[in-house]
């Protein structure tokens, strides 16, 4: 991940990413680059558009102002959602099902 993280970085600066670079970040950041790992991350991002990625990339952040109504309803379908897995299968189904496995 540091590499990827590295590549990122230098995207974000508006610095070229390559080998000598990316190494330099990852010196830089205490470690000790792998010239293969580096060559290959260096090939799997060559000619992609990071900037245009990252723009249509899916966000996974919580909004930050959460309704109280939808924290209630929320409880209230975990609520029923526990009601529905409590009324499963019988011990005497799960059994006869268990049976048929075994011929």
């Amino acid at each position: 991940m540091e590499y990827v993280y590295g590549a990122l970085l230098l995207n974000a600066a508006g610095k070229p990413i390559d080998e000598k670079s990316l190494a330099g970040v990852l010196t830089a950041a205490g470690l000790a680059p792998d010239a293969a790992r580096v060559k290959a991350l260096i090939a799997s991002i060559e000619g992609v558009n990071l900037a245009e990625v990252l723009a249509k990339a899916e966000t996974f952040a919580a909004p930050a102002a959460a309704a109280p109504a939808e924290k209630k309803d929320a409880k209230a379908e975990k609520k029923e959602e526990e009601k529905k897995e409590e009324k499963g299968v019988s011990e005497e189904e799960a059994a006869e099902g268990l049976s048929a496995l075994f011929g």
